[in-house]
């Protein structure tokens, strides 16, 4: 299966620079495959235990990123700038569907006037897999391609392969941290600690925009994250506003970046606010 999280457009630059070659490694029963490596990041696959979910088992795992210092990569939705990266798990034996979490991102000054949005230092990305026959092991391989940039943008390229057993392994506590920092699902007005609380489309003269509130006090490193429907929707990054009600925070941004020719109205926004590590997530229809 592959997995393509991509916006309809890709940087000038990421098609231009050369490709990294990689190799990749056989399967290993283990609890991690090797490091498949570049100057710049290294990527690997690591295993943990298996967990029943509603009655079924569901296998879980980690892609695990680690970039060398002052390095970033990017989230599913990379903001004014940058690529996401690309899962492709169609060579898995056992497999029947792999799902792919993502930590709460952190906003960062792209070099050009604007933000992306990603990681830096090291990240495990969460995965969960529903196998075909649960009481056989899956084996795992991956094709990952995504981007690192510093000052500039580089692609990279990594091939990982693991057989996973379902059996605990030393991955537990980090793969277990990585899938508590993953927003929490959640509604509009919930009234959750960090929640968002409220959503409204302002209409003007010129371009819509969605004003939003999201529960924290005032002083706390909050941020917000907007995303459209589908991948090649290209929404401006929220920025603080003032005006917000005690105990919250307001964020803005005009309704700007859909696919040519698309009625926003009818489609749901998804909206994600962190604070550090932790975040929350809820949908917004545009009426």
């Amino acid at each position: 299966m592959l997995i393509d999280i991509r916006r309809a457009y890709v940087l000038p630059l990421f098609a231009a620079v050369c490709l990294f070659g990689v190799t990749s490694a056989p399967a290993f029963a283990a609890e991690s495959s090797p490091w498949d490596n570049d100057l710049r990041s290294a990527a690997r696959l690591i295993a943990a235990r298996t967990v029943g979910e509603s009655g079924s088992r569901v296998v879980r795992a980690g892609i695990e990123i680690k970039l060398q210092p002052g390095w970033k990569t990017y989230w599913r939705y990379p903001g004014d700038s940058g690529v996401p990266p690309v899962f492709d798990f169609s060579a898995s034996e056992n497999v029947a569907d792999v799902t792919v979490l993502f930590p709460a991102p952190k906003r960062f000054p792209d070099g050009a006037g604007g933000n992306s949005i990603g990681y830096m230092g090291e990240i495990i990305l969460p995965l969960r897999i529903v196998p075909r026959d649960a009481s056989k092991p899956v084996t795992l391989r991956l094709k990952l391609e995504y981007a690192v940039c510093e000052k500039s943008c580089i692609p990279a390229k990594a091939k990982a392969e693991l057989i996973v057993s379902g059996e605990a392994t030393a991955n537990e506590p980090a793969l277990g941290s990585a899938e508590a920092h993953v927003p929490k699902a959640g509604k509009v007005g919930d009234g959750r600690p960090l929640s968002i609380t409220v959503v409204r489309r302002e209409n003007g003269p010129g371009k819509p925009r969605i004003v939003v509130d999201v529960a924290a006090a005032a002083g706390t490193a909050i941020d917000l994250f907007a995303e459209g429907p589908t991948p090649d929707w290209a929404l401006p990054l929220p920025e603080p506003m003032a005006g917000a009600p005690a105990g919250m925070q307001r964020f803005a941004f005009e309704l700007d970046g859909m696919p040519p020719g698309v009625n926003p109205n009818g489609a749901t926004l998804r909206l994600t606010a962190t604070i550090g590590s932790e975040a929350v997530e809820a949908f917004y229809r545009l009426d």
